[in-house]
Protein backbone atom coordinates (compact mmCIF):
# COMPACT_ATOMS: atom_id res chain seq x y z
CA UNK A 1 0.00 0.00 0.00
CA UNK A 2 1.37 3.45 -0.97
CA UNK A 3 0.12 6.96 -0.51
CA UNK A 4 -0.67 8.46 -3.93
CA UNK A 5 0.97 11.53 -5.40
CA UNK A 6 -0.89 14.79 -5.91
CA UNK A 7 -0.95 14.30 -9.68
CA UNK A 8 -2.69 10.95 -9.15
CA UNK A 9 -5.65 12.50 -7.32
CA UNK A 10 -5.93 16.05 -8.70
CA UNK A 11 -8.79 17.01 -11.00
CA UNK A 12 -7.42 18.32 -14.28
CA UNK A 13 -10.83 19.35 -15.63
CA UNK A 14 -10.43 22.87 -14.28
CA UNK A 15 -11.49 26.16 -15.84
CA UNK A 16 -9.50 29.28 -15.11
CA UNK A 17 -9.35 32.92 -16.17
CA UNK A 18 -6.99 35.84 -15.78
CA UNK A 19 -7.53 38.34 -12.95
CA UNK A 20 -8.11 41.04 -15.58
CA UNK A 21 -11.34 39.62 -17.07
CA UNK A 22 -14.72 41.00 -16.02
CA UNK A 23 -16.83 39.49 -13.26
CA UNK A 24 -19.61 38.93 -15.80
CA UNK A 25 -17.30 36.99 -18.13
CA UNK A 26 -16.08 34.76 -15.29
CA UNK A 27 -19.63 34.01 -14.08
CA UNK A 28 -20.74 33.24 -17.65
CA UNK A 29 -17.87 30.78 -18.00
CA UNK A 30 -18.85 29.09 -14.72
CA UNK A 31 -22.44 28.76 -15.89
CA UNK A 32 -21.52 27.48 -19.35
CA UNK A 33 -19.35 24.75 -17.84
CA UNK A 34 -21.72 23.93 -14.95
CA UNK A 35 -18.93 24.56 -12.44
CA UNK A 36 -19.38 25.80 -8.89
CA UNK A 37 -16.04 27.59 -8.96
CA UNK A 38 -13.44 28.99 -11.32
CA UNK A 39 -9.70 29.48 -10.76
CA UNK A 40 -8.42 33.04 -11.17
CA UNK A 41 -4.74 33.46 -12.08
CA UNK A 42 -3.16 36.56 -10.58
CA UNK A 43 0.44 36.66 -11.83
CA UNK A 44 2.20 33.81 -9.97
CA UNK A 45 -0.63 33.16 -7.51
CA UNK A 46 -4.02 31.51 -7.84
CA UNK A 47 -7.36 32.63 -6.41
CA UNK A 48 -10.86 31.15 -6.58
CA UNK A 49 -14.29 32.52 -7.45
CA UNK A 50 -16.95 30.29 -5.87
CA UNK A 51 -20.72 30.12 -6.06
CA UNK A 52 -20.82 31.69 -2.58
CA UNK A 53 -18.87 34.64 -4.01
CA UNK A 54 -21.43 34.89 -6.81
CA UNK A 55 -24.25 34.99 -4.26
CA UNK A 56 -22.41 37.70 -2.33
CA UNK A 57 -21.90 39.70 -5.54
CA UNK A 58 -25.63 39.53 -6.22
CA UNK A 59 -26.52 40.43 -2.65
CA UNK A 60 -24.21 43.49 -2.68
CA UNK A 61 -25.26 44.48 -6.23
CA UNK A 62 -21.64 44.64 -7.43
CA UNK A 63 -21.10 46.02 -10.96
CA UNK A 64 -20.53 42.90 -13.09
CA UNK A 65 -18.48 44.84 -15.62
CA UNK A 66 -15.69 45.42 -13.11
CA UNK A 67 -12.65 43.18 -13.43
CA UNK A 68 -12.06 40.33 -11.01
CA UNK A 69 -9.28 42.22 -9.24
CA UNK A 70 -11.99 44.44 -7.73
CA UNK A 71 -13.11 41.47 -5.62
CA UNK A 72 -11.54 40.24 -2.40
CA UNK A 73 -11.03 36.68 -3.63
CA UNK A 74 -9.50 33.97 -1.45
CA UNK A 75 -5.95 32.95 -2.37
CA UNK A 76 -5.43 29.24 -2.75
CA UNK A 77 -2.43 27.33 -1.42
CA UNK A 78 -0.36 25.54 -4.03
CA UNK A 79 1.37 22.19 -3.96
CA UNK A 80 3.67 20.54 -6.49
CA UNK A 81 2.00 17.81 -8.51
CA UNK A 82 4.85 15.40 -7.72
CA UNK A 83 4.45 15.72 -3.93
CA UNK A 84 2.83 13.12 -1.69
CA UNK A 85 -0.88 13.49 -0.91
CA UNK A 86 -0.07 13.45 2.82
CA UNK A 87 1.13 17.01 2.42
CA UNK A 88 -2.42 18.18 1.73
CA UNK A 89 -3.71 17.19 5.16
CA UNK A 90 -2.42 20.29 6.95
CA UNK A 91 -4.48 22.39 4.52
CA UNK A 92 -7.65 20.30 4.30
CA UNK A 93 -7.80 19.94 8.08
CA UNK A 94 -8.41 23.70 8.27
CA UNK A 95 -10.93 25.81 6.36
CA UNK A 96 -9.32 25.23 2.95
CA UNK A 97 -11.57 23.38 0.51
CA UNK A 98 -9.28 23.53 -2.53
CA UNK A 99 -5.56 23.33 -3.27
CA UNK A 100 -3.96 24.17 -6.62
CA UNK A 101 -1.66 21.49 -7.95
CA UNK A 102 1.13 23.10 -9.97
CA UNK A 103 3.91 21.93 -12.24
CA UNK A 104 7.58 22.61 -11.60
CA UNK A 105 7.28 25.95 -13.46
CA UNK A 106 4.27 26.93 -11.28
CA UNK A 107 1.83 26.52 -14.17
CA UNK A 108 -1.55 25.09 -13.19
CA UNK A 109 -1.73 21.28 -13.24
CA UNK A 110 -5.12 20.83 -11.59
CA UNK A 111 -7.19 21.23 -8.44
CA UNK A 112 -7.25 19.00 -5.35
CA UNK A 113 -10.53 18.84 -3.41
CA UNK A 114 -11.93 16.74 -0.58
CA UNK A 115 -13.74 14.67 -3.21
CA UNK A 116 -10.50 13.89 -5.04
CA UNK A 117 -8.85 12.64 -1.87
CA UNK A 118 -11.91 10.71 -0.68
CA UNK A 119 -12.25 8.92 -4.03
CA UNK A 120 -8.71 7.55 -3.63
CA UNK A 121 -9.17 6.26 -0.08
CA UNK A 122 -9.64 2.54 0.31
CA UNK A 123 -12.53 2.11 2.77
CA UNK A 124 -11.24 -1.32 3.80
CA UNK A 125 -8.44 0.41 5.66
CA UNK A 126 -11.01 1.44 8.26
CA UNK A 127 -12.27 -0.89 10.97
CA UNK A 128 -15.99 -1.61 10.91
CA UNK A 129 -16.43 -0.76 14.58
CA UNK A 130 -15.66 2.92 14.00
CA UNK A 131 -19.22 4.31 14.13
CA UNK A 132 -20.58 7.61 12.84
CA UNK A 133 -22.24 8.32 16.16
CA UNK A 134 -18.77 8.54 17.77
CA UNK A 135 -17.69 11.33 15.44
CA UNK A 136 -20.95 13.15 14.77
CA UNK A 137 -20.64 16.88 15.01
CA UNK A 138 -23.81 18.89 15.13
CA UNK A 139 -22.73 22.52 14.88
CA UNK A 140 -22.28 25.53 12.67
CA UNK A 141 -21.69 23.50 9.51
CA UNK A 142 -25.34 22.45 9.45
CA UNK A 143 -28.46 24.55 8.96
CA UNK A 144 -31.98 23.18 8.75
CA UNK A 145 -35.14 25.00 7.73
CA UNK A 146 -38.83 24.28 7.11
CA UNK A 147 -40.11 23.66 3.59
CA UNK A 148 -41.90 27.03 3.41
CA UNK A 149 -38.71 29.05 4.00
CA UNK A 150 -38.04 31.51 1.16
CA UNK A 151 -34.82 30.77 -0.73
CA UNK A 152 -33.76 34.43 -0.97
CA UNK A 153 -33.95 34.64 2.84
CA UNK A 154 -31.38 31.84 3.09
CA UNK A 155 -28.72 33.43 0.90
CA UNK A 156 -27.29 35.75 3.53
CA UNK A 157 -26.98 32.91 6.07
CA UNK A 158 -25.29 30.68 3.48
CA UNK A 159 -22.85 33.41 2.43
CA UNK A 160 -21.98 34.59 5.95
CA UNK A 161 -21.80 31.06 7.33
CA UNK A 162 -19.94 29.64 4.29
CA UNK A 163 -22.59 26.93 4.11
CA UNK A 164 -22.67 24.83 0.97
CA UNK A 165 -26.05 23.29 1.81
CA UNK A 166 -29.26 23.67 3.78
CA UNK A 167 -31.30 20.70 5.02
CA UNK A 168 -35.09 20.98 4.75
CA UNK A 169 -36.91 19.19 7.56
CA UNK A 170 -40.45 18.35 8.57
CA UNK A 171 -40.88 17.22 12.20
CA UNK A 172 -37.04 17.20 12.20
CA UNK A 173 -37.02 14.52 9.49
CA UNK A 174 -34.96 15.47 6.40
CA UNK A 175 -37.22 15.81 3.37
CA UNK A 176 -34.96 17.79 1.05
CA UNK A 177 -31.64 19.53 0.56
CA UNK A 178 -30.65 22.74 -1.22
CA UNK A 179 -26.96 22.97 -2.16
CA UNK A 180 -24.81 25.65 -3.76
CA UNK A 181 -24.86 23.51 -6.89
CA UNK A 182 -28.66 23.82 -6.96
CA UNK A 183 -28.33 27.59 -6.51
CA UNK A 184 -25.85 27.77 -9.37
CA UNK A 185 -28.40 26.07 -11.64
CA UNK A 186 -31.11 28.53 -10.54
CA UNK A 187 -28.80 31.47 -11.22
CA UNK A 188 -27.98 30.05 -14.64
CA UNK A 189 -31.69 29.72 -15.40
CA UNK A 190 -32.31 33.24 -14.01
CA UNK A 191 -34.96 31.93 -11.64
CA UNK A 192 -36.47 34.38 -9.14
CA UNK A 193 -35.50 33.20 -5.65
CA UNK A 194 -38.44 34.70 -3.74
CA UNK A 195 -40.05 31.24 -3.60
CA UNK A 196 -40.34 28.50 -1.02
CA UNK A 197 -37.34 26.21 -0.74
CA UNK A 198 -39.58 23.18 -1.29
CA UNK A 199 -40.00 24.21 -4.95
CA UNK A 200 -36.36 23.68 -5.85
CA UNK A 201 -34.92 21.44 -3.12
CA UNK A 202 -33.54 18.04 -4.07
CA UNK A 203 -35.83 15.38 -2.67
CA UNK A 204 -35.88 12.77 -1.25
CA UNK A 205 -32.70 13.05 0.83
CA UNK A 206 -30.22 10.20 0.82
CA UNK A 207 -29.17 9.62 4.41
CA UNK A 208 -27.37 7.08 6.53
CA UNK A 209 -28.03 5.80 10.04
CA UNK A 210 -25.83 7.21 12.81
CA UNK A 211 -24.91 3.66 13.87
CA UNK A 212 -23.33 2.98 10.48
CA UNK A 213 -19.57 2.46 10.37
CA UNK A 214 -17.08 4.97 8.98
CA UNK A 215 -16.36 2.43 6.26
CA UNK A 216 -20.03 2.46 5.23
CA UNK A 217 -20.12 6.26 5.28
CA UNK A 218 -17.04 6.46 3.09
CA UNK A 219 -18.44 3.96 0.62
CA UNK A 220 -21.66 6.00 0.64
CA UNK A 221 -19.99 9.30 -0.39
CA UNK A 222 -17.84 7.52 -2.98
CA UNK A 223 -20.86 5.84 -4.57
CA UNK A 224 -23.11 8.92 -4.43
CA UNK A 225 -20.30 11.41 -5.13
CA UNK A 226 -21.55 13.58 -2.26
CA UNK A 227 -19.59 16.18 -0.29
CA UNK A 228 -21.34 15.23 2.93
CA UNK A 229 -23.29 12.51 4.72
CA UNK A 230 -26.71 13.39 6.15
CA UNK A 231 -27.09 11.33 9.33
CA UNK A 232 -30.35 10.35 11.03
CA UNK A 233 -31.23 8.63 14.28
CA UNK A 234 -33.35 5.53 14.84
CA UNK A 235 -36.52 7.57 14.22
CA UNK A 236 -35.09 8.95 10.93
CA UNK A 237 -34.82 12.39 12.55
CA UNK A 238 -31.91 14.60 11.58
CA UNK A 239 -28.90 13.84 13.80
CA UNK A 240 -26.21 15.81 12.00
CA UNK A 241 -23.86 15.98 9.07
CA UNK A 242 -20.42 14.43 8.64
CA UNK A 243 -18.36 16.16 5.98
CA UNK A 244 -15.83 14.68 3.62
CA UNK A 245 -13.19 16.62 5.54
CA UNK A 246 -13.92 14.68 8.72
CA UNK A 247 -13.93 11.36 6.88
CA UNK A 248 -10.57 12.23 5.34
CA UNK A 249 -9.11 13.09 8.75
CA UNK A 250 -10.31 9.83 10.29
CA UNK A 251 -9.30 7.71 7.33
CA UNK A 252 -5.79 9.07 6.96
CA UNK A 253 -5.22 8.71 10.67
CA UNK A 254 -6.06 5.03 10.42
CA UNK A 255 -4.21 4.68 7.14
CA UNK A 256 -1.04 6.12 8.65
CA UNK A 257 -1.24 3.56 11.46
CA UNK A 258 -1.68 0.65 9.05
CA UNK A 259 1.26 1.80 6.98
CA UNK A 260 3.56 0.99 9.86
CA UNK A 261 2.74 -2.68 9.31
CA UNK A 262 4.21 -2.58 5.80
CA UNK A 263 7.87 -2.54 6.71
CA UNK A 264 9.01 -3.07 3.12
CA UNK A 265 7.67 0.33 2.06
CA UNK A 266 8.39 2.26 5.22
CA UNK A 267 11.69 3.58 3.89
CA UNK A 268 9.79 5.64 1.29
CA UNK A 269 7.72 7.60 3.81
CA UNK A 270 9.31 7.00 7.19
CA UNK A 271 10.64 10.53 7.63
CA UNK A 272 7.29 11.98 6.60
CA UNK A 273 5.28 9.77 8.97
CA UNK A 274 7.60 10.63 11.85
CA UNK A 275 6.57 14.27 11.51
CA UNK A 276 2.92 13.59 10.65
CA UNK A 277 1.85 10.86 13.08
CA UNK A 278 1.37 13.17 16.03
CA UNK A 279 -0.59 15.54 13.81
CA UNK A 280 -2.86 12.71 12.63
CA UNK A 281 -3.47 11.56 16.19
CA UNK A 282 -4.41 15.11 17.18
CA UNK A 283 -6.73 15.45 14.19
CA UNK A 284 -8.57 12.27 15.12
CA UNK A 285 -8.94 13.11 18.82
CA UNK A 286 -9.49 16.85 19.13
CA UNK A 287 -12.15 19.37 18.20
CA UNK A 288 -10.71 21.58 15.45
CA UNK A 289 -12.31 24.80 16.77
CA UNK A 290 -11.67 24.72 20.53
CA UNK A 291 -8.69 22.36 20.70
CA UNK A 292 -10.47 20.30 23.36
CA UNK A 293 -10.91 16.54 23.09
CA UNK A 294 -13.76 15.45 20.82
CA UNK A 295 -16.57 13.07 21.74
CA UNK A 296 -14.73 9.97 20.49
CA UNK A 297 -11.56 10.71 22.47
CA UNK A 298 -13.61 11.53 25.58
CA UNK A 299 -15.28 8.12 25.33
CA UNK A 300 -11.83 6.47 25.25
CA UNK A 301 -10.62 8.45 28.26
CA UNK A 302 -13.84 7.73 30.16
CA UNK A 303 -13.26 3.99 29.83
CA UNK A 304 -9.69 4.19 31.12
CA UNK A 305 -10.75 6.49 33.98
CA UNK A 306 -13.63 4.17 34.87
CA UNK A 307 -11.25 1.19 35.04
CA UNK A 308 -8.97 3.15 37.37
CA UNK A 309 -11.96 4.16 39.52
CA UNK A 310 -13.05 0.55 39.95
CA UNK A 311 -9.53 -0.71 40.69
CA UNK A 312 -8.81 2.00 43.27
CA UNK A 313 -12.34 2.24 44.69
CA UNK A 314 -12.38 5.98 43.98
CA UNK A 315 -15.28 8.34 43.36
CA UNK A 316 -15.85 9.87 39.93
CA UNK A 317 -18.40 12.37 38.62
CA UNK A 318 -19.38 13.99 35.35
CA UNK A 319 -20.63 17.45 34.33
CA UNK A 320 -22.59 18.23 31.19
CA UNK A 321 -22.83 21.96 30.48
CA UNK A 322 -24.42 24.13 27.84
CA UNK A 323 -23.99 27.82 26.88
CA UNK A 324 -27.26 29.61 27.57
CA UNK A 325 -29.05 31.21 24.59
CA UNK A 326 -26.11 30.49 22.31
CA UNK A 327 -28.34 30.59 19.22
CA UNK A 328 -29.05 34.25 19.98
CA UNK A 329 -25.31 34.96 19.88
CA UNK A 330 -24.98 33.39 16.42
CA UNK A 331 -28.14 35.07 15.13
CA UNK A 332 -27.20 38.50 16.50
CA UNK A 333 -23.43 38.66 15.99
CA UNK A 334 -22.68 35.94 13.43
CA UNK A 335 -20.92 32.60 13.58
CA UNK A 336 -17.41 34.07 13.84
CA UNK A 337 -18.34 35.71 17.13
CA UNK A 338 -20.10 32.50 18.15
CA UNK A 339 -16.89 30.59 17.48
CA UNK A 340 -14.98 33.09 19.61
CA UNK A 341 -17.43 32.51 22.48
CA UNK A 342 -16.93 28.73 22.23
CA UNK A 343 -13.15 29.15 22.27
CA UNK A 344 -13.17 31.48 25.29
CA UNK A 345 -15.50 29.19 27.22
CA UNK A 346 -13.24 26.24 26.42
CA UNK A 347 -10.18 28.15 27.69
CA UNK A 348 -12.03 29.14 30.85
CA UNK A 349 -12.98 25.53 31.55
CA UNK A 350 -9.36 24.40 31.10
CA UNK A 351 -8.05 27.20 33.31
CA UNK A 352 -10.54 26.50 36.10
CA UNK A 353 -10.43 22.69 36.21
CA UNK A 354 -7.89 20.52 38.00
CA UNK A 355 -5.00 18.90 36.12
CA UNK A 356 -6.58 15.45 36.47
CA UNK A 357 -9.95 16.54 35.04
CA UNK A 358 -10.89 15.76 31.44
CA UNK A 359 -12.91 18.21 29.35
CA UNK A 360 -14.27 17.76 25.82
CA UNK A 361 -16.57 19.47 23.38
CA UNK A 362 -19.65 17.25 23.29
CA UNK A 363 -21.26 18.92 20.28
CA UNK A 364 -22.44 22.39 19.26
CA UNK A 365 -22.38 24.54 22.41
CA UNK A 366 -22.27 21.57 24.82
CA UNK A 367 -19.20 20.52 26.80
CA UNK A 368 -18.60 17.50 29.03
CA UNK A 369 -16.24 17.26 32.01
CA UNK A 370 -15.05 14.10 33.77
CA UNK A 371 -13.93 14.53 37.37
CA UNK A 372 -11.82 11.62 38.66
CA UNK A 373 -11.79 11.24 42.50
CA UNK A 374 -14.68 13.72 42.92
CA UNK A 375 -17.90 12.69 44.65
CA UNK A 376 -21.20 14.42 43.87
CA UNK A 377 -20.70 17.10 46.55
CA UNK A 378 -17.23 18.11 45.33
CA UNK A 379 -18.32 17.85 41.68
CA UNK A 380 -21.14 20.29 42.41
CA UNK A 381 -18.66 22.74 43.95
CA UNK A 382 -16.47 22.48 40.85
CA UNK A 383 -19.52 23.00 38.63
CA UNK A 384 -20.47 26.14 40.57
CA UNK A 385 -16.94 27.48 40.16
CA UNK A 386 -17.08 26.86 36.40
CA UNK A 387 -20.41 28.68 36.26
CA UNK A 388 -19.00 31.70 38.14
CA UNK A 389 -15.84 31.91 36.02
CA UNK A 390 -17.82 31.86 32.77
CA UNK A 391 -20.29 34.42 34.14
CA UNK A 392 -17.53 36.97 34.79
CA UNK A 393 -16.06 36.61 31.30
CA UNK A 394 -16.12 39.84 29.31
CA UNK A 395 -16.46 38.93 25.63
CA UNK A 396 -16.07 41.48 22.83
CA UNK A 397 -19.43 42.55 21.32
CA UNK A 398 -21.34 39.94 23.32
CA UNK A 399 -20.53 41.10 26.84
CA UNK A 400 -21.42 38.53 29.53
CA UNK A 401 -22.80 35.04 28.96
CA UNK A 402 -23.85 32.21 31.24
CA UNK A 403 -23.88 28.43 31.29
CA UNK A 404 -26.18 25.81 32.76
CA UNK A 405 -24.74 22.62 34.22
CA UNK A 406 -25.95 19.12 35.10
CA UNK A 407 -23.94 16.91 37.46
CA UNK A 408 -24.07 13.15 37.87
CA UNK A 409 -21.90 10.68 39.74
CA UNK A 410 -20.47 7.50 38.27
CA UNK A 411 -21.60 4.26 39.87
CA UNK A 412 -19.75 0.99 39.37
CA UNK A 413 -21.55 -0.94 36.66
CA UNK A 414 -22.74 2.23 34.86
CA UNK A 415 -22.39 2.52 31.13
CA UNK A 416 -21.16 5.96 30.05
CA UNK A 417 -24.50 6.65 28.31
CA UNK A 418 -26.31 6.14 31.62
CA UNK A 419 -24.11 8.70 33.40
CA UNK A 420 -24.47 11.15 30.49
CA UNK A 421 -28.24 10.67 30.53
CA UNK A 422 -28.49 11.53 34.23
CA UNK A 423 -26.34 14.62 33.73
CA UNK A 424 -28.42 15.57 30.70
CA UNK A 425 -31.65 15.35 32.72
CA UNK A 426 -30.09 17.54 35.41
CA UNK A 427 -28.93 20.00 32.72
CA UNK A 428 -32.46 20.09 31.30
CA UNK A 429 -33.75 20.90 34.77
CA UNK A 430 -31.18 23.69 35.11
CA UNK A 431 -32.34 25.17 31.81
CA UNK A 432 -35.96 25.05 32.94
CA UNK A 433 -35.05 26.61 36.30
CA UNK A 434 -33.98 29.91 34.77
CA UNK A 435 -30.54 28.95 33.39
CA UNK A 436 -27.17 30.02 34.84
CA UNK A 437 -27.39 27.41 37.58
CA UNK A 438 -26.23 23.93 38.59
CA UNK A 439 -28.51 20.94 39.09
CA UNK A 440 -27.54 17.40 40.07
CA UNK A 441 -28.97 13.94 39.63
CA UNK A 442 -30.41 14.29 43.15
CA UNK A 443 -32.58 17.20 41.94
CA UNK A 444 -34.27 15.06 39.31
CA UNK A 445 -37.78 14.10 40.40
Amino acid sequence: MKFPLIKDVASTQVIYVDIGVSILEAIDMMLQNDHRNIIVQDNASYKILTVLDVLKIQENKVDLHLSLDALDLKCLPTIKADENVLNTIEYLNNSVEYICAVNADNSLYGLVTHTDITSHIDPHTLMDNYRLIDFLKVGRQMKWVSKDTIISDLLSDMVNGSLDNVIVVEDMKPIGILTTKDLMILIKQKVQLDVEVSKFMSSPVDYIDRNASIKEALEFVQMKKYKRVVVVDEDTKLAGIVSQKELISLTYSKWATLMKEYQEELHEINSMLTNKNREFETMASTDSLTGLYNRYKFSELYLSSYTSMVQRHNDMSLILLDIDKFKNVNDTYGHNVGDSVLIQVAHTLLKTLRNIDIVARWGGEEFVVLLPTADLKNATKIAQELRKQVEILEIDLVGHISISLGVSTVIEGDEMDEVINRADQALYLAKNSGRNCVKTQEDIA
